[in-house]
């Protein structure tokens, strides 16, 4: 789960993160109302997407006008950016061309900039353990930085028995080329990130940019904190701050009848019960010369309503031409699988060529509840031979 930026400075704060003073606006008027209680002579207005590079972001209604994040010096300019901010398509990077629309905007106090540096945490696979990783170029996508100067990059993995060590702070201090009582205010800072990470149970924070002042202080400029859904049942505090609006709306009704569903850019729709057996079918999609539009598991108990509404998702993709249902039945059976895609197929006019694969625990009843059904099901004997036959019947519908 992914919150907004002000959002993650509220709760790292908490933690005895430093951050500068702000508020959150959803009109003029109240980021006018901010800016006064917060006091000049400089303010930065921050438009809140679930997304990065809002910095260099464009809008959608001023393409060559300014991005999502403006430093301005007056009460007045605080409104007249909050109002071209709000209610627009912000374009980023991460956004991809449709963009985010802006329905509230943050206001932060300005600070004096002396040095930008990069700080996050996250769980690193090759290690398992969490990792901190920092850089001295601060301010960039960090993906940039470790492909043209991976050097540049420094990884801390903290062991989990240990936890984090003030040694741990130190070299990454050091590293980043801090000195002084730097290096102490770092260590502290670094601790607190951890401690956030661990007890809320983070899949990464990320401090871009970290900021040392003028006056030698350390800031957390932006911050991007995601949770692991898993284990939001232990944080009911932490899953009332989920804007749902800045969630596609596909993978949330998904989510309200327990399917895992992620949307893709292919299209070729498709509807997998297993994880593994999923990511197997869109391999086997691509190595027959199409993309998968999603990736959808049905779990291993669906009902026949689950696999109703999994099928209805997939359609609801404009992009999706054609649907391949591979199932292998244990403690799934065939024959729900069977009566869930005649049932969704008859309720939304299938339009598309459909392909299905069936294997498992009633596999024959399943079978033949599809051949009864009327409905033009293309029934496949194999893996390979489904996605080869999903991929042909698309090309000839084209």
């Amino acid at each position: 789960m992914n919150i907004h930026e002000y959002q993650g400075k509220q709760v790292l704060a908490k933690y005895g993160v430093a951050v500068l003073k702000g508020g959150v606006a959803y009109t003029p008027d109240e980021a006018v109302q901010v800016a006064k209680e917060l006091g000049g002579p400089v303010w930065v207005v921050k438009s809140q997407i679930h997304a990065g590079g809002r910095g260099a972001g464009r809008f959608k209604n001023d393409p060559n006008g300014k991005g999502g994040v403006r430093v301005v010096k007056s009460i007045d300019e605080v409104k007249t950016n909050v109002e071209q901010m709000l209610g627009q398509i912000l374009v980023t990077k991460q956004t991809g061309p449709a963009g985010k629309e802006v329905k509230r905007v943050y206001i932060e106090q300005g600070c004096d900039i002396k040095r930008e540096l990069y700080l996050s945490m996250l769980i690193d696979r090759a290690t398992c353990r969490v990792t901190i990783v920092a850089s001295v170029e601060g301010g960039m996508e960090i993906e940039e930085v470790a492909h043209s100067h991976p050097e540049k990059i420094l990884k801390v993995a903290i062991d989990p028995v240990e936890g984090f060590q003030q040694y741990h702070g130190r070299q990454i201090a050091f590293g980043l080329g801090l000195e002084g009582k730097q290096v102490n205010t770092a260590v502290k800072f670094i601790g607190a990130l951890y401690k956030a990470f661990m007890d809320l149970d983070c899949s990464i924070v990320e401090i871009n940019p970290l900021v040392v002042t003028g006056a030698g202080e350390l800031l957390a400029l932006d911050a991007k904190v995601n949770f692991d859904d898993n284990a939001l049942f232990r944080h009911k505090d932490i899953e009332e701050l989920r804007d749902e609006s800045e969630e596609d709306p596909a993978e949330l009704e998904a989510a309200r009848h327990s399917l895992n569903y992620i949307k893709l850019d292919g299209q070729i729709g498709c509807m997998v019960n297993g994880a593994g057996l999923a990511m197997a079918t869109m391999d086997i999609i691509k190595l027959y010369g199409s993309e998968p539009a999603n990736f959808l598991d049905v779990g291993g108990g669906a009902t026949k309503e689950r696999v109703t509404t999994a099928f209805k998702l997939i359609l609801s993709d404009p992009n999706v031409e054609g649907i391949l249902v591979n199932i292998f039945g244990g403690i799934m059976r065939c024959d729900v699988i069977a009566e869930g895609v005649v049932a969704a197929a008859r309720e939304v006019s299938l339009n598309v060529p459909l392909v299905v694969r069936l294997e498992g625990t009633n596999v024959e009843l399943g079978k033949k509840i599809m051949a009864q059904s009327g409905l033009p099901i293309i029934a496949a004997d194999n893996l390979a031979d489904a996605a080869e036959k999903v991929v042909k019947a698309v090309k000839e519908a084209a």
